[in-house]
C-alpha cells in the first residue's frame, strides 16, 4: 500500500483543531494550551506527520541550522567535539551544516556558503574569526560563538578552557617532580590557546629561577610533534620532559622519542593536552590535561540559542578549568 502524505491540514482535523493551531504548535509557540499541544502531537505521531522544515522557517524566519567551522577534523579532539555537538543541537530540533576549513582563518567564499544556508548562528572552533568576517556575521543578524579559543578584540560570545592555569598547573607538577630541562612544542603561534599555554608554562619556570625551555613550534598534528622531537632532542640530549600543545603533538612526540633509542619516561617525560581516546591507549598512556569537553559544548549550545533568540543579548565569555589525568610518561628525576 502506498503510504499517504499526511499534512498540516490532516493532523488539524484528527486533532480537532484549526491548522493554524497546528502550524503554531510546529512552530514553537506557546501561546497555545497544554492539552491542545498534547492533543496535536499525539495526532501527528498517529499519522506520521513531519512538518516541512523550509515551510516552518517561513513562519518562525529561523532556519533551524546552525554552522560549524572546524579545520583539523583529523584531530581526534575536534571529531569529538562535533559528535557532541551534533547529539546537542538535534535534541533541540537542529541541523548542523559543517565546513571543513582550509585555511587559518575562516574564507569569504566559506563565510557565503554559511549565508546562503539561511543559518541562524554559527559556532567557530579551531579556525580565526577576521573582524571582517565578524561584521559580517553581525550584519545578517546571525548569532557567534567561538569554542575553545578567543579573540581579544572582537565582541563574540566565547568558551574555553583555562589554558593559562592549566599549563602553570602541569609546570608546577614536572618542576616538583625534579625537571629541570624542558622542551614546549607548541600549536599555530597565533592562537589563544597556543599563546595562554606558553605563557602559563613559562611563568612558572621564571618564578622557579629555570632558564632551560627550549620551544619548537607544531601544527597540532602527528607529524610535526614527530618532527619537533627530533630537532629538540638532537639540539639538547639533556632534555628531560617535553610538554606538548595537544594529544595528537604527544603522541608524535613520543614516537619520535622511541625512535631515537630513548625511554619514556625513564629518559623523558612527555605531558599532553585535551585526553583524547588515543591517550589512554597501552601503547601511549600519556599524562595529559582533560578539558571538560561536555560542560563546554553544553555551555556554548546555550550561549548559541539564547543569542539566537536575542540579538540584543550580550557577548559573554565563559572559563572553565580542567584537571591533569596521571598515567605513566612522567617520571621523578628526584
Amino acid at each position: 500500500m502506498e503510504r499517504k502524505n499526511y499534512t498540516s491540514l490532516d493532523v488539524a482535523e484528527a486533532a480537532g483543531v484549526s491548522q493554524s493551531t497546528v502550524s503554531r504548535v510546529f512552530a514553537g509557540n506557546t501561546n497555545v494550551s497544554e492539552k491542545k499541544r498534547k492533543k496535536i502531537l499525539a495526532a501527528a505521531e498517529k499519522l506520521g506527520y513531519k512538518p516541512n522544515a523550509h515551510a516552518r522557517s517561513l513562519i518562525t524566519r529561523k532556519s533551524m541550522m546552525i554552522g560549524i567551522v572546524m579545520r583539523n577534523i583529523r584531530n581526534p579532539f575536534y571529531s569529538a567535539v562535533l559528535e557532541i555537538f551534533h547529539n546537542r543541537f538535534s535534541a533541540l530540533g537542529y541541523h548542523l551544516i559543517f565546513i571543513n576549513s582550509e585555511n587559518e582563518e575562516i574564507q569569504e567564499s566559506e563565510i557565503t556558503q554559511l549565508l546562503e544556508y539561511n543559518i541562524d548562528g554559527v559556532i567557530i572552533t579551531d579556525a580565526l574569526l577576521s573582524s571582517s568576517a565578524s561584521e559580517k556575521f553581525k550584519r545578517y543578524g546571525i548569532a557567534v560563538v567561538l569554542f575553545n579559543r578567543y579573540t581579544e578584540h572582537l565582541e563574540s560570545s566565547a568558551v574555553f578552557c583555562d589554558n593559562y592555569l592549566a599549563a602553570k598547573q602541569i609546570a608546577t607538577y614536572l618542576v616538583e617532580l625534579g625537571h629541570q630541562s624542558f622542551a614546549f612544542v607548541s600549536g599555530p603561534s597565533d592562537t589563544s590557546t597556543t599563546i595562554d599555554r606558553l605563557k602559563g608554562f613559562r611563568e612558572v619556570l621564571q618564578e622557579r629561577k629555570i632558564k632551560n625551555l627550549m620551544i619548537e613550534p607544531g601544527n597540532y598534528t602527528f607529524e610535526s610533534g614527530f618532527k619537533a622531537a627530533q630537532e629538540l632532542i638532537t639540539r639538547n640530549k639533556h632534555i628531560d620532559c617535553i610538554f606538548c600543545g595537544n594529544d595528537i603533538i604527544a603522541l608524535g612526540v613520543m614516537d619520535a622519542i622511541r625512535t631515537m633509542g630513548l625511554r619514556i619516561p625513564e629518559d623523558v617525560s612527555v605531558v599532553g593536552f585535551d585526553n583524547i581516546r588515543m591517550s589512554e591507549w597501552p601503547s601511549y598512556s600519556l599524562t595529559t590535561w582533560e578539558q571538560p569537553l561536555e560542560e563546554m559544548v553544553d555551555s556554548t549550545v546555550e550561549l548559541l540559542t539564547q543569542e539566537i533568540g536575542d540579538q540584543s543579548a550580550q557577548p559573554q565569555i565563559i572559563m572553565m578549568k580542567g584537571h591533569l589525568v596521571v598515567r605513566n610518561t612522567v617520571k621523578s628525576r628526584k
